[in-house]
């Protein structure tokens, strides 16, 4: 398997009726687990509390989709324990044959993708492209962190030194905390998780509580495959509640945490402090928030195609992306006319219940609906103005696409992240004004730019400070191995997922040499 070149897993073609109908039909199944109710995975041992966590439908929000367990620290740490003693025996385990458990799950998710998918519809609010392209993307980690695996433990170049036997080795580190988001509640949650495994670490895995179904259903397969017990161990609960313990918890060696700067910042924090019987400092791989912007110049190729763009970056998945557009910068000449045309764009998209497949789905939970309200009507008292949207909707969690004109660069809704359909208009007088306001805040992680001017272009290249720079294109959809992925300042530590530096993250390299003895 790892002979064969990486390439990317292809979406799912839905206007061909065949896919239509075998997607249905995955809505159907996975319904079925609605009813279950699945334990915690702690050394192979299934654990169930007197505490549940219920994950529901944002499209229904009465709707149970999966019941799960509410660890207290005393098991979360358990956890930790047992992923430290079969860490001795993990770490030995031929990297080749790490890895063929990454194909392996590979081959399964491919198998049952509609499946995958279809839980994420349901429990996420994704419409089934969007559900769709997290599988792929998913499927894509475990086939090229697999490929990574082998190139690391092949030999590393070193230069010759006479009289000596030199080489470099990567080691596993040891103990891995994963917190994976719910927005790419599978993709990144493989990722983080699988990257970390076949560096030879053991894991604890904390899903998000609004994304603990997909999860489950990783685990599973997991378990299917026979990885050895202990290996990955899975923790549902409430992140207040056992997430500070397993930071700080002294057998803990890194944390690879995707989520809000805020908690980010919190773990790394906690992290940095040196507790009783810790013998190292641990590691901190955080991707963290964005407030991306596309710049659009006077000069394009195509207004359209920046209409379209700036509307698939800012409402694919309801905005809830950390790449996703929250900011559109647009030179004065044209300001008003993209504004309308925006705002065109908008009034066809349609929201609704994510098993219908509409443009745009709930957005996650009642707490998240309510924060994005309450950023609009801070935009309208800041001087904003509404040009579409702006109402939330009756049944799930459902809010309008919105888009606001006459934002200052510096209002509220133009430096913090909303993750929501929410889209800030900024009137820029010229290109270079319209980069100093796309590099007026605290992240860099994604950023576009459109113009048909080579200078424009070059000094974008050079001056948008951003990890993931798009130029005449969406600032979403970064793939693995073609766009590694990972931002700038406050958008994290740049970890560059799907990227030939990512393992490293897990590793740690030695150095051996041996004198030649005759």
């Amino acid at each position: 398997m790892s002979n064969s070149k990486f390439k990317n897993e292809p979406f799912t073609d839905f206007t061909d009726k065949k896919n239509r109908k075998a997607f249905e039909s995955a809505l159907e199944e996975v319904e079925k687990r609605f009813s279950m109710e699945f334990p915690l995975v702690i050394g192979g041992e299934k654990i169930y509390t007197e505490d549940k966590l219920y994950s529901y439908n944002p499209s229904k929000p009465e709707e149970i989709v999966g019941t799960f367990q509410k660890a207290n620290v005393e098991v979360a740490l358990k956890a930790v324990e047992t992923a430290h003693a079969k860490f001795a025996e993990w770490k030995k385990v031929a990297p080749k044959k790490r890895a063929e458990f990454l194909f392996k799950a590979a081959k399964i998710l491919r198998k049952r993708k509609h499946l995958f998918s279809a839980m994420m519809v349901y429990e996420e609010g994704k419409n089934w492209a969007e559900a769709d392209g997290d599988t792929a993307e998913a499927i894509d980690f475990l086939e090229y962190y697999a490929r990574e695996m082998h190139r690391y433990s092949g030999d590393q170049p070193v230069v010759k030194y006479p009289g000596e036997k030199n080489k470099v080795e990567y080691l596993p580190l040891g103990v891995g905390l994963v917190i994976p988001p719910w927005n790419f509640p599978l993709a990144i949650l493989v990722g983080m998780t699988t990257a970390a495994i076949v560096s030879g670490n053991t894991v604890v895995l904390k899903p998000s509580s609004d994304s603990p179904a997909i999860a489950q259903m990783f685990v599973e397969v997991m378990e299917e495959l026979k990885l050895p017990k202990g290996v990955l161990n899975f923790v549902t609960g409430g992140g207040g509640s056992i997430g500070d313990a397993l930071v700080q918890h002294h057998l803990v060696r890194f944390i690879s945490f995707t989520g809000s700067m805020e908690v980010g910042l919190r773990i790394n924090e906690l992290a940095a402090k040196s507790q009783p019987g810790q013998i190292w400092i641990k590691r901190v791989v955080a991707e963290m928030g964005g407030k991306d912007a596309i710049i659009v110049d006077k000069e394009l190729h195509s207004f359209d195609d920046a209409v379209q763009g700036t509307i698939v970056s800012a409402f694919g998945f309801q905005g809830q992306k950390c790449s996703a557009c929250s900011r559109v910068i647009v030179d004065e000449s044209i300001y008003d006319k993209f504004c309308n045309a925006l705002a065109e764009k908008a009034s066809a998209l349609r929201v609704g219940e994510s098993y219908t497949n509409p443009n745009l789905g709930p957005v996650i939970n009642a707490k998240s609906k309510e924060k994005i309200m309450g950023y609009i009507s801070k935009a309208v008292q800041e001087g904003g103005e509404v040009i579409h949207g702006g109402r939330d909707l009756p049944g799930g969690h459902f809010i309008e696409p919105t888009i606001i004109r006459n934002v200052k660069p510096t209002d509220t809704i133009a430096q913090e992240e909303i993750f929501g359909p929410v889209l800030a208009v900024i009137k820029s007088p010229n290109f270079d004004e319209s980069l100093k306001i796309a590099n007026g805040t605290k992240y860099g992680l994604t950023g576009a730019a459109f113009s048909k001017n080579k200078k424009k272009l070059q000094k974008a290249d050079e001056e948008f400070f951003v990890g993931n720079l798009y130029l005449n294109r969406k600032c979403t959809g970064a793939l693995v191995g073609v766009q590694p992925f990972g931002g700038f300042n406050m958008s994290g530590t740049d970890s560059k997922a799907g990227g030939r530096d990512y393992l490293l993250l897990f590793m740690q390299a030695k150095s051996t040499s041996k004198k030649i003895i005759k």
